[in-house]
């Protein structure tokens, strides 16, 4: 049997279509019944509705352990999706609460019933920073407390210290740190909104860089590393390290609308990110921008996939075809 956390985001759902193709004993949580429904929707995306039955789904949240004790029964194996993405710095603790606690609570289940082994989901937020001989960022480099990272990057960070934690403890663990993951069905969250807000119109670019990985090669990748007998190790899963204006630019091309037209300078950015502030200050509206998120439109740090295409000879999808199967599936 294998428990996937995080079922009904992009990642989960994704995985559990794959699992469910390949006959496996799949179980899922969810927290919401909103949440089974974005995921059967996928199913019915790829016209796979029929399997989305092999599921067995368990009502819980990885915040609180009660409803947790009922998941890992007969469990072999466990993927741990689950996660709160946000960049809105009065998310702080639900961000620690969710990545920190909630993956510390899991670990601890996988422990006390002596799961075979575990695929945690990180980020390249929780990578370590660029030192001054190098020219990118591999799974070696060092965290530099010192360097401004997004409360986001920290939260992730502090979860893969609780699977390190686990794995000195006797937990058989994987990590994966994708960058920015494209992939159908979840248009209105996460990196979908870069499709859907490009399809309203953007008027400004940024020549900022960062790695995107289609979400297909990312689940290949943690299934390859779970059949494998590779332990203890993290691995960043990046296709292509593009810079914002290629990214935005490939897909409002495969998505017949207007380009932007206009490079955001620094300075532009900084008023941006301000007005954002006094905006959620003063009026309650919802942060679109913080101080990390402005700074990073402008980062020029690459990320080193050779790790992963060494271990596993694995080869990426490009990222110009991962958008064209995006944009078709969303029509």
């Amino acid at each position: 049997m294998i428990v996937v956390t995080g079922g009904t985001g992009l990642v989960g759902a994704h995985l559990l279509l794959n699992l469910a193709e390949n006959e496996v004993a799949i179980r899922a949580i969810y927290r919401k019944n909103a949440g089974i429904e974005k995921t059967k929707a996928l199913f019915q995306l790829y016209q796979k509705e029929h399997l989305f039955s092999k599921i067995e789904w368990i009502q819980a949240d990885i915040t609180d352990v009660p409803s947790l004790e009922m998941v890992f029964n007969n469990v072999d194996y466990v993927y741990h999706c689950a996660g709160c993405i946000s960049f809105d710095p009065k998310h702080e603790d639900k961000l620690r609460k969710i990545n920190i606690e909630g993956t510390a609570n899991i670990v601890n289940f996988c422990l006390a019933y002596n799961i075979k082994k575990l695929c945690h989901v990180s980020s390249i937020a929780a990578l370590g920073d660029v030192i001054s001989n190098k020219t990118s960022i591999n799974e070696e480099a060092e965290w530099n407390p010192e360097v401004l990272h997004s409360d986001y990057a920290i939260s992730k960070y502090g979860a893969e210290m609780e699977i390190w934690r686990a794995q000195q403890e006797g937990l058989n663990a994987v990590i994966v740190n994708p960058g920015v993951i494209f992939g159908a069905g979840f248009w209105n969250q996460g990196s979908g909104l870069f499709f859907s807000e490009i399809k309203k119109g953007l008027p400004f670019y940024t020549n900022g860089t960062t790695g995107y990985v289609g979400i297909t090669d990312v689940v290949k990748i943690m299934i390859q590393l779970m059949k494998s007998e590779i332990v203890g190790e993290r691995f960043a899963v990046v296709a292509e390290n593009l810079t914002f204006k290629e990214v935005i630019f490939k897909i409002a091309e495969n998505l017949n609308v207007r380009k932007p037209s206009t490079e955001a300078k620094p300075w532009m950015t900084a008023i941006a990110w301000r007005l954002d502030w006094i905006s959620a200050t003063f009026f309650r509206t919802k942060r679109k921008m913080s101080k990390y998120n402005a700074n990073s439109l402008y980062s020029s740090d690459a990320i080193s996939n050779e790790k992963i295409k060494i271990a596993l000879n694995f080869e990426f999808q490009s990222i110009n075809d991962v958008i064209i199967e995006v944009v078709a599936l969303q029509k």
